[in-house]
Parts: structure tokens; sequence; C-alpha cells
């Protein structure tokens, strides 16, 4: 088994997941597709409201809405968006392909802020074909949950 320390610096620099039986693939090749349409940053239905606490996330995600690849937004979701109370989003900017694999922090907005709930970091790839794949990370609290679009926001917080 890889200690953490070197998992990191292998998953870093070579853009492969090396966490398995010391074997190492690429996560552009070997993902879950994640095709919740209430996840969507346009969802504001708040008569079913998701949580990602309790999901037990293993290897990694490709996003979809409808069918069509999305990604986690990486700006402020206000609250009550994506199927949940408190929407997550990345803090920070998506990667490059030249990035190999980055680490983020995750943004749960609240009434008080953008980034009330900081969720533990999740590793992010960009993939050849201009999408994006994810390594989720169990949320902290409820009502938490990841949300997917490729839209940009044209509301106010």
């Amino acid at each position: 088994m890889w200690s953490p320390l070197l998992y990191f610096l292998l998953i870093i620099s070579t853009g492969q997941d090396c966490s398995s039986a010391n074997t190492c693939y690429d996560p552009c090749q070997s993902y879950t597709s994640l095709n919740d349409s209430w996840r969507s940053t346009n969802n504001t239905d708040q008569s079913n409201v998701h949580c990602d606490q309790n999901l037990q996330w293993q290897g990694w995600y490709r996003m979809f809405l409808e069918g069509t690849s999305v990604r986690m937004p990486d700006y402020c979701v206000p609250i009550q968006r994506c199927g949940t109370h408190a929407p997550m989003w990345i803090d920070g900017t998506h990667p490059s392909i030249q990035d190999k694999v980055v680490q983020r922090g995750v943004c749960g907005s609240w009434t008080s802020g953008c980034c009330t709930f900081r969720s533990n970091p999740i590793h992010i790839k960009a993939c050849p074909g201009n999408y994006y794949v994810y390594k989720f990370v169990t949320s902290n609290n409820c009502f938490l949950a990841y949300c997917a679009g490729n839209s940009f926001p044209c509301y106010s917080i």
C-alpha cells in the first residue's frame, strides 16, 4: 500500500491515480458517470433536499446533466440550489491538461456567506476532450451536496 505522501506525489506529478493495489491508472479513462439532474445549479426545488454526507465516494467521477458533460462550478452558488440547502462549489480554478491533477478546496454556501462550510479538498483532472473528472470526498455536514453545471451566474447573491 502506498503511503499517503507518496500517493499524493504520484497523483500530482504523473496525473495517474495509484491508490489501489499499487497499480496506477488514468482517471480520464476510468471514471464513474454522475448524472443527477438535481445537482444542477439551476435547480431551486427544495421539496426533496439531498445530502452527500452519507455517500461513499470511490474513485473518479465525470459529471453529466441530461447526458451533457458539465463541470463543478468554480464560483459562489446561492443557497438552496443544486437540490440541497448548502450547495458545494470549487474554491479555485479548474486545471488545464498540463496541470495534471490538482487539489482544490470546496465551499458550501449558506446565509452567512459563500464559504460558510469548508469541505475537505477534492482532486480534479482536466481530460482530453474538454471535460473534467473529480475525486470527491464525503461532505462534513448535511445538507451539503456537490453542484454541477456549465452556466455562469447571472443572479445576485
